[in-house]
Formats: structure tokens, sequence, C-alpha cells
């Protein structure tokens, strides 16, 4: 299966926490945490369409000023999403500056801001580079069970968990994944090219069988033409399976209730990215920095039976150890 998201994380396994996640075929990103972006090419900040912080300490979000760069000056709608108190604090972050020119801008940056509150409720409000980034249309909205984005075949959920403040692990899920299989295309004589992400995009909108498919192609310099419909085209060249599945989770306390709400989150995904600041000898001052160790972060990737398992956020006082953290993830991630 080709996967549809690719991740990255962008400041490698020790420096600020920041999971770019690119679409395949698309112009579109993700971003889970806002650490220090300016190793992220410009073209691929561009990208991103939402962003996802788990909490707003300095190195989940200091990268917000550079986006924020970036993309003044473009028309582009941006959602940003974590914990209670986001609104107030971003509102801050755009206060810092002064706007009395960007009326003359003849592009439009919004920023859509929406707090989850440990309660399940949650708030939303908007900030409009043409206001001169003023609060607007703040509101109270369903926290509709930690779901955030829910976009046709695209979920990303959420689960409040205890750093000592409210802190956000995420999960980003495709419903289904359509596959086309090549040699079934050769033998119908089908070429490639962009039909066949229209044919994917029918099945993953749930178009009815009947649903006409044109393809049309150049052979030797003469225009061709089938049309198909989606149900035949589904059974004889696509395999259909259930979604790609990747998890987040950085900077909590190894107890029971978040234990439980990780396994929860994360279950049976593809890869989970997770904190694995300190080694299991070091475990007393994890727990009073509201970490976890490598064996904790392996332990809860094994229990919510991932595929695989990214260990990160590794701590300073472990350099030139970083072999021995992912080591001590790995005996527990693997331990029968």
């Amino acid at each position: 299966m080709r996967p549809t998201f690719h991740p990255q994380l962008v400041n490698g396994c020790r420096g600020d926490p920041a999971l770019y996640i690119e679409f395949m075929f698309e112009r579109r990103a993700l971003l889970f945490d806002l650490g220090d972006l300016t190793r992220l090419p410009t073209r691929k900040i561009l990208r991103v369409s939402d962003i996802f912080v788990s909490h707003t300490h300095m190195d989940h979000f200091i990268g917000f000023d550079h986006l924020l760069r970036m993309m003044v000056g473009r028309d582009k709608r941006v959602s940003l999403y974590g914990p209670a108190g986001l609104i107030e604090q971003t509102a801050h972050k755009l206060a810092a500056y002064t706007w009395n020119l960007v009326e003359n801008y003849q592009a439009d940056l919004i920023l859509s801001v929406t707090e989850i509150h440990a309660d399940g409720k949650a708030a939303r409000a908007r900030f409009r580079c043409h206001s001169s980034f003023r609060q607007e249309a703040y509101e109270n909205i369903d926290g509709n069970s930690g779901l955030l984005l829910n976009e046709g075949n695209l979920q990303v959920r959420c689960a409040v968990l205890d750093h000592k403040i409210p802190c956000l692990a995420f999960a980003l899920q495709e419903r289904r994944h359509v596959n086309v299989w090549k040699n079934r295309l050769e033998e119908r004589g089908l070429p490639t090219g962009p039909w066949l992400h229209a044919l994917k995009q029918a099945v993953l909108r749930n178009e009815p069988d009947e649903t006409v498919i044109p393809i049309r192609w150049s052979d030797r310099g003469r225009m061709q033409e089938k049309r198909l419909s989606l149900g035949d085209l589904k059974k004889d060249i696509l395999r259909i399976v259930p979604g790609q599945k990747i998890a987040y989770v950085v900077d909590t306390l190894y107890n029971e209730d978040n234990a439980r709400r990780i396994i929860e989150l994360a279950e049976d995904a593809d890869q989970l990215f997770i904190e694995a600041p300190f080694l299991q000898r070091d475990a007393a001052h994890a727990a009073a920095r509201y970490h976890l160790t490598a064996h904790q972060a392996g332990t809860l990737a094994r229990r919510a039976r991932v595929q695989q398992c990214t260990p990160f956020h590794f701590s300073a006082r472990y350099a030139g150890e970083e072999d021995t953290l992912r080591a001590e993830a790995a005996a527990a991630f693997h331990h029968a």
C-alpha cells in the first residue's frame, strides 16, 4: 500500500517537537506542534492547512511566529487546534506586533483557532489579517468527543492528558485507502493518468456504482476515450482497504488515566510518534517532570498494538545516548 500520509519529524529525535505530515497527490500538509520550524522550507510551510498544538510550552509553540512570518501577505486559511487557553495565547502572540499597514494587502490570512477543554467543551475564534488580527467571532461549540477534524475520508481526534496542565495527544486517521492494481489496468487496456485520482475520490465520496467515470488519453497523437461505471472499476482494478493511522503523544505523566487514554487513541495505529525523554533508570525524575521514560513509551506502544513506534523528544541530558533511548523503547515495545 502506498501511504497517503508522509510524516517527518522536523527537528529529529532531540530538537523541538514538530511533526510535519504531507499528503500524497495533494499540495497539503498538517503540523502537529509548533516547535522550531526554521528547518522547514517555506514551500512546505505554505502547504499547511491545519495545526494541532499539544500545549503551549515554549518548545511546542515557538514556531508560531516563524509560520506567521511566512504566511502573512498570502491568501490562506489555517486552522489551529489546542488545549484551553489557546485562543487567548494566540491573541497575545498576534497583539505583540504592529499591523497598521495590513489593510493595504490584497491577500487575507485567516486563522481559525479552536480550543478543547478538559470537560469536553470547546470554543472557537477567528483572526484576520485585514482586521489587524483582532479577535473575531468567539463562540462556544460542541467538543464532539474529541473529534477535531472530520473531512470526508480524513479525521483527527484528540485526548486530553495530564502534564500538570492539560496536554493534547492526537490521532490522524484515513478511513479507507484505495489502491490501483496496475496489472489489471494493463489487462483492460486502460492508461494511468489523472482520471485515477478522480476515480479514487469518487470511491471515497461513496458515489453510487452507476456513476460514469470518463477516461481520456492520447494514443499516438489521437485522443481515446472510454466511459466506464464506478462499480465495474471498483470490482476490476481497485483494492479498498482500511486507511492509514498515525498517532502523536508528547509531554505526559505515566499513570493509569493517561495510559488508558493514550492506548484508546493510538490503538492499532500504523505509526506512533511518542515522547521518550528519559531512561527508565531516571523514572522518578521523569515522573517529577510529568514526562515518560523510553520504557514507558515502548510499553504504551505495545499495549496499543501499533505497527511502528517512533520515540523522540529525547532530553538533552542523554546527548550521545540516543541509541540507548531507542533500544530501551524497542525492548519494551517488542517484549512478549
